[in-house]
């Protein structure tokens, strides 16, 4: 029997594990922090559940204008509504936990072996068979071997020498979820997705945030567009953004936190997010022993089907870098045990990868961008149309949103879009569904709708890309 070992049961891992399984080899599973990795225990379960949380926060304030009030039992209007951060926070590592034991569960009813531990390559590998050395938790050492190897180990939080992390009031986003004060002032240093997830979510949680960012925008590297409603919002609703600044480091005492800036000046608060990027966990593998290449930041180089450049060694996930996604992480992970046990396997295409934002508004995007048509990279047309136009959107009081549409001249076919509003992880959907099928623009808009409905817009977005003649 074909003999697979996974190092890492965070996304890429686990749904590997399955797909080998399913088509009939033996599989072991190296884990050291526990199934699910910290996509499901540190990272992006807890951070959705948290945000989650926001969300009815969110809905809550905008209530009134809908003609929802809160009043008490003598009849006065309720003026505070509070979120109890330490029990939102035992809901996130509960949550978390169970979603990883289930993960667990499936696979041990697969007759997937898990081993505790971390793993490493060992003799023969990288020549397309050879032995993984676990270690496990006591020290001891087991060395099981394998006709392929997956790598899927992640990545951890970046951190700085002037900015060290005490897990306490300075904290990277894997540890914001042992507070159980509510932060009177929290800033966080860093406006890419992690960083503003975070500051979008603590705003909404009734805390002061001050956001930190070294660029022009929140969000430099999502659609200009959907990164200016966003900021425009957060702005409205009482952030303070702090935009091309620099952080030099970060101190405490006591129980203030100051963050101090490249030009000289301070912010001081009660905590401090650090979302700086992450670093890949490709350390003490053996990888360049066995011949697996590395990028200059130390991610693994893969090609569109997971292949390393080491005979028998695949790798997916966050430890490759690109699109950290748990979503692409297990894409990834699907097409290695495929391409390696001789299954269907169409190789990996970014411009199908659909990503979200979890702000609020979110934002959703996929395909081609806006940023690509205005450089040249691809020709182009694009339609964005307002949400606010939308009756759906105003039955719900939705005022901040919008749906762009990007389609080939000529022929009409949907090659990307971007979402911002509510939900827009889930109405990206059949934007990724048009770009993925080749659909065209009139395609789309000849699609029933429900009216009414936010999805509306997407068709009348096609409609005015409608290619006449």
């Amino acid at each position: 029997m074909t003999s697979v070992v996974i190092i890492g049961g965070g996304p890429g891992g686990y749904e590997a594990a399955l797909v080998a399984n399913q088509l009939g080899a033996q599989v072991t599973v190296i884990d050291r922090d526990g199934l699910g990795g910290s996509a499901v225990l540190t990272d992006c379960v807890p951070s959705k559940t948290l945000i989650a949380t926001a969300e009815v926060m969110t809905d809550m304030a905008a209530a009134p204008e809908l003609g929802i009030h809160f009043r008490d039992s003598e009849g006065d209007t309720a003026t505070n509504v509070v979120a109890d951060l330490a029990q939102v926070n035992a809901r996130v590592k509960l949550l978390a936990a169970a979603q990883s034991a289930d993960i667990e569960g499936r696979l041990t009813r697969r007759g997937i072996r898990i081993i505790k531990g971390t793993g490493r390559l060992g003799s023969g590998a990288g020549r397309g068979g050879g032995d993984v050395i676990a270690t496990l938790a006591s020290g001891a050492e087991e060395t099981v071997h394998a006709d392929a190897v997956l790598i899927a180990t992640g990545a951890h939080p970046r951190v700085l020498a002037t900015a060290q992390p005490d897990g306490e009031r300075i904290l990277t986003w894997e540890q914001v979820y042992g507070l159980t004060e509510t932060p009177t002032h929290m800033i966080v240093v860093g406006s890419g997705v992690t960083g503003a997830e975070f500051a979008s979510a603590y705003l909404a949680l009734g805390i002061e945030v001050t956001l930190v960012s070294s660029r022009d925008r929140v969000l430099p590297g999502e659609d200009a567009d959907a990164a200016g409603v966003l900021q425009d919002v957060l702005e409205r609703r009482g952030m303070n953004i702090l935009s091309q600044s620099r952080m030099q480091g970060v101190t405490r005492d006591g129980d203030t936190v100051t963050v101090t800036l490249s030009d000289g000046r301070t912010v001081t608060g009660s905590h401090c997010i650090l979302a700086l990027g992450s670093v890949p966990n490709t350390e003490g593998l053996g990888l360049e022993e066995a011949g697996v290449k590395l990028d200059d930041g130390g991610f693994i180089l893969i090609d569109k089907v997971s292949r390393t450049t080491a005979p028998g060694v695949y790798a997916a996930g966050d430890c490759v870098g690109g699109f950290m996604l748990a979503s692409t992480a297990a894409m990834a992970g699907r097409i290695a045990m495929r391409h390696f046990l001789g299954d269907g396997v169409q190789p990996m295409d970014l411009k199908q990868i659909a990503s979200n934002v979890f702000t609020s508004p979110e934002i959703a995007t996929v395909g081609w961008s806006q940023a690509a048509v205005d450089n040249g990279e691809v020709q182009a047309e694009v339609v964005k149309l307002d949400l606010q136009g939308n009756p759906r959107a105003k039955m719900q009081g939705i005022k901040d949103g919008f749906v762009k549409l990007i389609a080939r001249p000529g022929s009409g076919v949907v090659i990307g879009g971007v979402v911002v509003g509510p939900r827009a992880s889930e109405l990206i959907h059949p934007i990724s569904l048009a770009v993925a099928a080749n659909l065209t623009v009139d395609q789309v808009a000849n699609t029933f709708t429900v009216y009414p409905s936010l999805s509306g817009s997407i068709a009348e977005a096609a409609r005015r890309l409608h290619q006449v003649g």
